[in-house]
């Protein structure tokens, strides 16, 4: 063998090893935390929320592949489900940790600050409803500081115009109910309802439910109160199709936080854009893994409202929908 070709072998066979090695190193693990349910499950209400959990993953890989992250080829995520059982999320949120995530992606405020007991040194990013700084995710909007930041949809911030465009919908209804979760904090929404509905002259009723089987019995609550009205709180949007069927039976115009609920047969819904947001934290989650901090990036909050309209709804419900309301929405359903 000539000389020069010896040390083109002899330089081939050493590289080898670094091939090797880089062959056989393991992909970046992001760590998926949700309250809802895992993809393609059927049952009923689980069904719906099951739908809702494969948008927002869709959502979610749409924006790490803006940074090249593709699930399978160079990135790998290791999805945990609490299926509406917020006691569960410690344990996950650990399981997490245990595993050496990369980094967590966490959807929601009950999620977002489970992660961040488990863990003040794996990056998390959120996408939550409420004041991130209010809720203790964030040191300040600009400066997250230490492991969190991600992005807010404003769910606590709109409550107030909720009710304003609600009463818009049915003017005749005097007492207008308020069903919520008492797990997740909502005091920060029940205080702007009181303010706003003192101002319209509307007495407002509250209900609490925090299983699919309490539903029926808050509706009872509410009706033996005569409210003429409901606003739904969305960490209820997992049993959506029962609190739709109730409110229809019932003939209550109600108010969502989410499109998906007036899609699946709700009134009307008035939201910041949840499924932006996710996309926005989403790319956070990639910039992550090219090697940014958390704490250089500032929380973001939605800049797109949308109000969405479904006028069959209205119909059985025999409610003319106001011009203004129709004006001011992004999507009528006929």
């Amino acid at each position: 063998m000539r000389r020069r070709e010896f040390i083109a072998a002899l330089g081939g066979a050493a590289a080898w090893p670094l091939v090797a090695r880089a062959q056989q190193e393991p992909l970046p693990v992001i760590g998926w935390l949700d309250f809802g349910y895992a993809p393609n499950l059927s049952a009923a209400d689980i069904g719906f929320a099951a739908n809702l959990s494969a948008a927002d993953i869709d959502a979610f890989r749409q924006g790490i592949g803006r940074h090249g992250y593709v699930e399978g080829r160079n990135v790998e995520i290791l999805y945990r489900f609490a299926e509406g059982q917020i006691e569960r999320l410690p344990e996950l949120a650990v399981d997490l940790v245990r595993r050496r995530v990369a980094v967590i992606a966490a959807g929601g405020t009950a999620v977002a600050l489970a992660a961040k007991k488990a863990t003040a040194t794996i990056p998390i990013v959120f996408w939550v409803g409420s004041d991130p700084v209010q809720a203790g995710l964030v040191a300040s909007l600009n400066r997250p500081g230490n492991n969190t930041t991600g992005t807010t949809y404003l769910q606590t911030e709109l409550t107030a115009k909720r009710l304003e465009l609600l009463h818009e919908m049915a003017p005749a209804a005097k007492s207008v109910g308020y069903l919520y979760d008492p797990k997740f904090s909502r005091v920060l929404s029940v205080t702007a309802l009181e303010t706003t509905a003192r101002a319209l002259g509307l007495r407002l009723v509250t209900a609490k439910a925090t299983t699919a089987s309490e539903i029926e019995g808050a509706f009872a609550t509410l009706l033996g109160e005569g409210v003429g009205a409901l606003i739904v709180n969305g960490d209820l949007v997992y049993w959506a199709n029962q609190i739709i069927a109730l409110a229809a039976h019932y003939a209550l115009p109600a108010m969502y936080d989410f499109r998906e609920m007036v899609e699946a047969g709700g009134l009307i819904s008035y939201e910041g854009d949840f499924r932006d947001a996710l996309r926005v934290a989403s790319t956070y989650v990639g910039r992550i893994l090219k090697g940014e901090k958390p704490a250089d990036l500032p929380v973001q909050q939605v800049t797109r409202i949308k109000t969405v309209v479904n006028l069959k709804t209205a119909k059985a419900l025999g409610i003319e929908v106001p011009p203004k309301v129709l004006v001011l929405a992004d999507q009528v359903i006929e």
